[in-house]
């Protein structure tokens, strides 16, 4: 009965690993702009911040006071340069200006073009998601094969055990899947 408990507590922690893996594809998502004004857009933006990469979240107040509008607000004046030098930098496509106090972001309308190039960033960042997915699956069949090899799960504990597995990978790729083309749509919405 061990063999069984042992399986379960290596598909319980796949799971629980496969649901994070979809979960942070899905915020990166989120940081994919879609013509309105969203102050996720900055989430993956890093300043160097006194020779350290810091999110730029953690340097400002961002916020979207109109729908095509992002401002951001840092909490030590002297990094505005900074910030708006790493906001250029990143792949949000937005052009920041500043008046000494405040970073302005005006979100324009999105091209037929760019919103082409933003569905291949979103399914890159899908197929991120789905290669931490299945790096997961890989990484529990090898416990799984190791589980047999020290006699501790018999041949047949390890197949079922890889069929559950292999479930579970196909249902959270399944998610991932959804939510991209529900992206994917939000994107091309004109």
């Amino acid at each position: 009965m061990a063999a069984d408990s042992l399986i379960d507590e290596l598909l319980d922690d796949a799971r629980e690993r496969m649901v994070k893996s979809a979960e942070s594809a899905q915020h990166e998502f989120s940081t994919v702009r879609t013509g309105r004004a969203s102050p996720a857009v900055l989430d993956r933006v890093v300043v160097d911040y006194y020779g350290a990469m810091t999110p730029l979240n953690q340097l400002s107040t961002i916020s979207a006071p109109e729908a095509r509008l992002i401002t951001v607000q840092p909490y030590d004046k002297s990094s505005i340069k900074l910030i708006e030098k790493a906001i250029n930098e990143s792949d949000v496509g937005l052009n920041p200006s500043n008046d000494g106090n405040v970073i302005r972001l005006v979100v324009p309308e999105l091209t037929e073009e760019r919103r082409r190039e933003l569905v291949k960033v979103v399914r890159n960042l899908a197929e991120e998601g789905r290669v931490a997915i299945r790096n997961v699956r890989r990484d529990t069949m090898h416990q799984l094969r190791e589980l047999k090899a020290e006699g501790e799960a018999s041949s047949d504990d390890e197949h079922r055990a890889e069929v559950e597995l292999q479930k579970l990978t196909d249902s959270r790729v399944g998610d991932l899947d959804d939510v991209l083309k529900a992206k994917e749509k939000e994107i091309l919405e004109v």
